[in-house]
């Protein structure tokens, strides 16, 4: 490896820390709320971290741990914990044109940290340097989760250890709809995506009597077909 392969190696990996850092405003907070809320719902530290190590995505345990409060069959914890983390499989088929040609292994270790703010810096990154080399795009994808991970695993136990001691008036619960406030927003630049959303913001309030919160699927399925053919027919009559 040469003396500027490393380089730019480090450089991208720089870049993609400083581009998630700001992240951690909403990540801290968020992950300190499950902690607390997992032991409240009567997990001890143990299961609270194996929990965040083992699926490392928020939402769904977020989703998954209040169905499981509710006693909801064990299909339907899946079910919704799986629908609410689909839209991951949206964000890999983003990202295959730029690492796609990764090992294996390496692919598998980019998708279990694939998190909203790893993949919303990286699109950024990607679109505005097409030249990199899939070594300094891994690099900088590896660099938006250092600050990510570590942070919330940590959070997490905090939260877990000395939940019962933080104040009930600190709203830590305004980090979630903060985190997809900031990085839906900016998508929603196209028509397909306005009528996506607006399909399933209609749709959750209107099915939130379905039982479990299987609302939520019905009305995710409904705004992911409602954008596909918005799509489809603005592409026709171009």
């Amino acid at each position: 490896m040469t003396a500027e392969v490393s380089r730019n190696r480090r450089k991208a990996l720089l870049r993609g820390m400083m581009f998630s850092a700001p992240f951690l405003l909403v990540i801290v907070p968020f992950a300190l709320l499950f902690g607390v809320v997992a032991t409240g719902a009567g997990l001890n530290i143990a299961q609270v971290m194996g929990f965040s190590l083992a699926v490392f995505a928020g939402a769904a345990q977020f989703s998954a741990l209040q169905l499981m409060q509710e006693q909801a069959p064990t299909l339907v914890v899946l079910a919704t914990s799986l629908a609410v983390n689909l839209r991951m499989g949206m964000y890999s088929a983003a990202l295959t044109p730029s690492l796609g040609a990764l090992p294996l292994g390496t692919r598998a270790l980019v998708a279990f940290f694939l998190v909203d703010q790893s993949y919303a810096a990286s699109v950024v990154e990607f679109e505005k340097r097409p030249h990199l080399t899939p070594a300094e795009r891994l690099a900088f994808f590896a660099g938006t989760v250092l600050p990510i991970a570590p942070a919330w695993y940590v959070a997490t136990w905090v939260g877990a250890v000395v939940g019962t001691q933080i104040p009930p008036d600190y709203p830590l619960d305004f980090a979630l709809p903060i985190t997809f406030i900031a990085m839906i927003a900016p998508m929603l630049r196209s028509i397909p995506h306005l009528a996506a959303a607006l399909v399933s913001v209609v749709g959750t309030l209107a099915l939130s009597w379905m039982p479990y919160s299987t609302g939520v699927l019905v009305a995710a399925l409904a705004a992911m077909l409602t954008g596909a053919m918005v799509e489809l027919l603005i592409g026709k009559r171009a």
